[in-house]
Order: structure tokens, then sequence, then C-alpha cells
């Protein structure tokens, strides 16, 4: 009598939510105005010819109400994107999607990983411009300077301890995992130490943004003046300027000569002396594994990706000044570097767009070895101990992986 009485009641209760569930499913999918960026769902992916990566919110801001294209003529929420920027920006024709991933390694990797994953979009032929701020060495570059990289190295990735309590005979407190000395190569690697993107395009990206008209200002100028004492950091005083340049990725935002001068050291380390140390920031190492994942798995191309960063602040003190202050003083060249950061990019961006037919459709084939420090994509790394899967893509068992981690990192 429960039963039969209970049945009826039910089905009249759930009425409304049956008939109205196929427009909770279509929201839940991203369909709609507003969310999925055009009039009912879109069934088809986004095939996005450049996509561009930023890491907070005014580098994201940076691109839009420019001139060229319109990013915000789409926006599609993507599930796993950061809550604090849960949408992929899109311009009406696909051709060009910005995102911003959250700052440091963790969110960096979280949002790529989300995106490369996600129905909404194919990304098998996409170009992908990283496209931050950074801080930077006062040997290489300034305040406003646009900087590319070809490797990305994990610096942070290391033992530590504190200065107070390190060796005598060390000159810093960061010894790689697994030696004994801040000069040996590592002994354990995680795979994440350095990456190395496409040389070739590097070249093409540093030609683009040459076109483009950098920002600089009064406040900016009068700063970097500080650094024209010493001559080793000549590049620190002149104006900003387009360089080709190594990157390092650290959790932590570091500053000071010391500081420096190891993450200098290991830079040139952990590459077998390739990699020329520039900028420092918080996210690339992160971007760059959950991209190489995808290309494991057939979503990307990771030929078709460009580190460029621009200099907001120096990583060391000028003559006189203390690394607190160096830290603490708010760095004049934050708005100059935001504002280079499409001065650079457009050029990239519409030259890919430009000649894609001729030229990026089928994609620039590097002359160099692209990938990590394992080889996981094949080829055989220039840094490090080699391949570790014989030149081909990785396909070995974890456990056969790690051993062989292990034996084959003895070679610098």
């Amino acid at each position: 009598m429960l039963v039969s009485t209970f049945v009826p009641l039910l089905s009249l209760a759930l009425a409304p939510l049956v008939s109205a569930w196929p427009f909770s499913l279509q929201a839940a999918r991203g369909g709609g105005k507003g969310s999925g960026g055009g009039k009912g769902r879109r069934d088809t992916p986004i095939a996005p010819k450049v996509f561009i990566i930023d890491m907070f919110d005014d580098e994201g801001s940076s691109w839009f109400g420019i001139p060229e294209f319109n990013v915000l003529e789409q926006n599609i929420t993507v599930p796993g994107f950061s809550p604090l920027f849960p949408q992929a920006h899109c311009t009406q024709d696909g051709n060009i999607c910005q995102l911003v991933t959250g700052e440091a390694e963790i969110n960096a990797a979280s949002t790529i990983t989300a995106l490369v994953h996600s129905p909404k979009f194919n990304l098998t032929q996409t170009y992908f411009l990283i496209a931050g701020i950074a801080g930077i060495s006062p040997k290489l570059g300034t305040l406003g300077s646009v900087t590319f990289a070809r490797f990305g190295v994990q610096v942070a990735l290391q033992y530590e301890f504190d200065a107070r309590e390190k060796p005598a005979n060390f000159p810093t407190g960061y010894v790689p995992q697994g030696s004994f000395a801040p000069d040996q190569f590592p002994q354990e690697l995680y795979g994440t130490e350095v990456f190395e993107v496409n040389e070739d395009l590097r070249q093409f990206a540093i030609q683009m943004a040459k076109t483009g008209k950098l920002f600089d200002d009064a406040q900016s100028r009068q700063y970097r003046a500080n650094y024209a004492s010493n001559p080793a950091f000549a590049a620190g005083a002149a104006p900003p300027s387009v360089v080709a340049c190594d990157t390092a990725t650290s959790d932590v935002f570091w500053t000071g000569n010391l500081l420096g001068e190891a993450f200098e050291n290991t830079t040139k380390l952990f590459t077998n002396g390739t990699a020329t140390y520039c900028t420092t920031q918080q996210e690339d190492n992160g971007t760059l594994e959950a991209l190489m994942r995808g290309a494991l798995s057939g979503l990307v191309d990771f030929s078709r990706i460009i580190i460029m960063r621009t200099a907001s602040d120096f990583d060391r003190p000028f003559p006189g000044q203390s690394a607190a202050t160096n830290l603490f003083l708010m760095s004049p060249g934050f708005e100059i570097s935001i504002q280079n950061i499409p001065a650079a990019g457009v050029p990239i961006v519409t030259g890919i767009l430009s000649q894609w037919g001729q030229r990026f459709e089928r994609g620039l084939k590097p002359s160099n070895y692209i990938g990590d420090i394992f080889g996981s994509l094949g080829g055989k790394p220039d840094f490090g101990p080699g391949s570790l899967f014989g030149g081909k893509p990785a396909v070995l068992p974890k456990r056969s992986l790690r051993s062989r981690m292990r034996r084959g990192a003895v070679r610098v």
C-alpha cells in the first residue's frame, strides 16, 4: 500500500525535473551564449591555429582590446580550469584562443592538462605561445626586454641546505638530487628538470617579435641606469630588446647575487653547458610537462611551442643595493613588461596565421632535439644522460624506467 501510493507521488514530483533535463544537460556541457560563446551548443571542437597561454590576470588582459584580433568573441568554460580563470577565450573563427593558468607550477600543469584533454578543442595542429612576465638577469637583459627560450630548466628541483648550515666549501645550499656537491650532475632524475623546444620556431618568433615596437618609460630608464656601474650588467642598463636566452622555473620567488649565480650554474649543469640562463618564472616546466604528455597521447604537437617572457624586474640588485630592497621594492618595469607581451606577441600570432597555408599548417620541422630529459618523445637529448628509450618514444614499464634513470644519470 505504501509503495503503490509513493510511486505516483514520486512521478509527479520528478516530472518538472525530467522535462527540464535537456536544458540542464546543455548548460552543463557549456552550450549557449556566454558559456559556449555562440548560439546553441557547439558540436565541433574548436581547432585553434594559435593558443596563447598566460599565467595571471594582467598578462591575460593585455590581449583584450587590441586592434589586431578579439579573443573575447567566444568565452568557453572548460572543466578543470582554475576557479579564478574558468574560461578560454577565442576569436569568432576559432583561429586564436587564449587562457590564464593561474600562477606557479601546479596551477599551470593542472590547467594545461585540462585543456589538452578537453573535448571542446582539437589541438593537434595548434601553436602554443607561452606569454608571461619574468625576472631577468642584468647580464642578459633589462626591464621590458622580451626573451625567447630554447630550454626550460627546473632549477629548484634539488636538495637544499639553509645557507647558514651548508658545508663551508659549498658556494650554494643547492645540491642536485642524488649528488653530493653543487657541481655534480643529478644522479636521480624526475624527468621535468629540462625541456627543449623547437629552435627553428624560436628563431621565427624572434624575427617576428623584432618587428614590434617595444614600450619603455622614464621610470624604468631611470631605475636601470643603476646597473651601468658594473660592466657585467651592461645589458641591464641598456634599453629593452629582443633576446634569445633560456628560462629557469621555480615555485620560489627568489632574489640576490648568490642565488642568481647558483641557478646560472644549475642551468648550465643540467643542460651539459648548452643553455644560458636569463629569466626566472614559476610555471613553464609545469606547462611543458603537461604539453609533453599530451604529445605522447597524440593530442598536441610538441614542436609547436614558443616560450616568450618579458622582463618585469631584475633577479639581483644593482651595486650598492641590498637583495631585500631589490625584492621588496615595487619594480618600475611591471607596466612595460605587460605592455610588451602583445607588442612582441601580436606579430608572432599574425605571422603564423598569415603564412598558415604556405608554411605553418604542415609545421616547422625542428633541426634540434625537442622534448624532456628522458627522451620520452623519441630522439636523443643533447643534455643529461641521453635517451632512456633508445631514441624511441617512451614505452618502458615504470620499474625498468626507474632503474635505468638512476644508472644512466651518472654521465655529465
